[in-house]
């Protein structure tokens, strides 16, 4: 980016970091750590909801069907704007877009506390996730732009740590605050955090002209293929499985639309002179390989953060604050962990931590694919240390591997192109990862249907001492009482099934971030990195 895109710390600072080029100056550490809350904010907000979506709907008096649509408007807002991070950026400043998307964010945030109806409620966390969508990759480019090369490490631990910490205690923190304050307070927690770094980020980024002239020569053609490329393809990922995937005929219109604009967009930004993506940085290996492992990460990282809530929820039955209390083990551990990360990057290759921290994080998926019906919190316990582990060291040394390729006036388009796929990725792992649960728990449930039969003679004692049980307990009718032990057995069928369903969908996680390996295994030998072998 431009010096004008990207605004610079004041005189002061400027001349005495150059006196020592491989130390950024205070201002610039200040500017990046307010830069970071905001990733975080905007990161914590696609799972927040998450734990709390129940009571939300209630409150709001809409379907659980529809109440979908308040995760999916948000991620639309979000994976819309990412790719226009940077164009927008060099338009209008680094410092006004940061400031001003910051400050809408909070609104938005504020605003769907108020909502009373799921339009209203749909609108406004499509508008917080535009908003807070320029966050992301904005705190990224300000890592690879402002800090020198040595420093870099750190600033991608801070990433890393907003990026991975984020979407753990997202449902710890919804999960208590809904339990015990009520679903709107979620929706306030951005004030706070929101205000510090624009506050901040007033006094550190120095003022820019505008560079209005730069929207008459904007790639307007490949925006437009890409936002509704995007927004249908995102709705088609967060809403198929609950609509039967091709067998509704809305799901098969927005794919048709997704495919046909997303294919239009991308021819047009492989011919047109100035392009809103630049998408042959992709064929420089490190970023390219970087960039299809982070597709991967983000599948396994937003799909895991899917599926736990989403078992302790439909098999044990945890409320919102008991769902947060498990996920807080995979988010606290990071805390401590991601800081020495960069400390590692000086002494070891980027590519071997961030393969050891993906193949700690597939073993952990594994270790939950032998769930039974007694497979709860405490259990999840050890499996979640693991996969925390694994996280906190995969992350900033993924990001230095891909994008330490790439020249630094290259870094906010590359910024953009990463976060947007790792994002993308999320979204496909959570779809396919929700249909993989529903199949599954149908195969399952079939096959052991074919045992659970009258032709047995355990599943008929079974049933007689069942049917005792409910004439012990308040039914007096035989008949009904052998009906309700039919019932009740059917049930635990169904609920063995769909453990089955959700223990081979943490296999596919696993399967995924072996992909991911063998991808950061391709990539380039780092160049020579901040302070050692490890980051660039």
């Amino acid at each position: 980016m431009s010096d004008l895109a990207l605004s610079s710390p004041a005189a002061a600072p400027r001349a005495a970091a150059a006196a020592d080029p491989n130390r950024a100056s205070v201002t610039v550490w200040i500017s990046i750590l307010a830069a970071m809350i905001g990733a975080f904010m905007a990161i914590l907000n696609i799972q927040i909801t998450n734990a709390s979506l129940l009571n939300i709907e209630g409150g709001i008096g809409t379907g659980v069907d529809n109440g979908s649509w308040i995760s999916t408007s948000y991620l639309i807002g979000e994976i819309v704007v990412i790719p226009l991070t940077d164009y927008l950026s060099r338009v209008f400043s680094f410092r006004k877009i940061m400031i001003v998307h910051a400050t809408l964010f909070a609104i938005f945030s504020v605003a769907c506390a108020f909502t009373h109806d799921l339009p209203s409620m749909i609108a406004m966390r499509g508008l917080q996730g535009y908003f807070g969508g320029v966050l992301i990759p904005m705190a990224f480019t300000l890592v690879f732009t402002k800090l020198p090369k040595p420093q870099q490490p750190i600033g991608l631990a801070m990433f890393a740590l907003a990026v991975t910490f984020a979407p753990a205690i997202g449902p710890t923190i919804g999960g208590y605050l809904t339990e015990n304050y009520g679903w709107q307070t979620i929706f306030f927690v951005n004030v706070i955090p929101t205000a510090v770094m624009v506050i901040t980020l007033d006094f550190t980024l120095e003022r820019q002209p505008m560079q209005l002239h730069l929207l008459r020569e904007g790639d307007w053609l490949g925006i437009i293929t890409m936002a509704i490329g995007l927004s249908s393809l995102q709705a088609v990922l967060e809403e198929g499985n609950k609509d039967d995937w091709f067998g509704s005929p809305f799901i098969v219109k927005l794919a048709v639309i997704a495919a046909v604009s997303l294919t239009l967009f991308v021819v047009i930004e492989l011919v047109v002179e100035k392009p809103l993506l630049r998408l042959r940085l992709l064929t420089q290996r490190s970023f390219g390989f970087g960039t299809i492992s982070s597709v991967f990460v983000g599948f396994a990282l937003f799909g895991s953060v899917y599926l736990l809530p989403a078992y302790l929820g439909q098999v044990q039955r945890y409320n919102a604050e008991q769902i947060g209390q498990v996920l807080a083990w995979t988010g606290l551990p990071q805390l401590i962990l991601i800081p020495l990360v960069p400390m590692l990057m000086q002494r070891f290759d980027a590519r071997l931590i961030a393969f050891t921290g993906m193949a700690l994080f597939a073993i952990s998926s594994f270790m939950n694919i032998q769930m039974s019906l007694d497979y709860s919190g405490d259990q999840f316990f050890v499996p979640n240390i693991v996969r925390a582990v694994g996280q906190a060291i995969t992350l900033a040394p993924l990001s230095a591997i891909s994008l330490g390729s790439v020249a630094p006036q290259d870094a906010p388009a590359a910024s953009g192109i990463s976060n947007m796929m790792r994002n993308l990725g999320g979204a496909i792992g959570t779809a396919l990862l929700a249909t993989i649960v529903t199949k599954r728990e149908q195969f399952h449930s079939n096959i052991i249907g074919q045992s659970v039969h009258l032709g047995r003679e355990e599943v008929r004692t079974r049933i007689a001492e069942v049917t005792n049980y409910f004439l012990s307990h308040g039914i007096s009718d035989p008949a009904t009482a052998h009906s309700q032990a039919i019932v009740a057995i059917g049930n635990i069928v169904n609920r063995q099934a769909l453990v089955l369903g959700f223990s081979d969908a943490f296999a596919v996680i696993g399967v995924v971030l072996v992909l991911a390996a063998i991808a950061i295994v391709l990539t380039g030998k780092p160049k020579s990195a901040a302070g050692g072998a490890g980051a660039h």
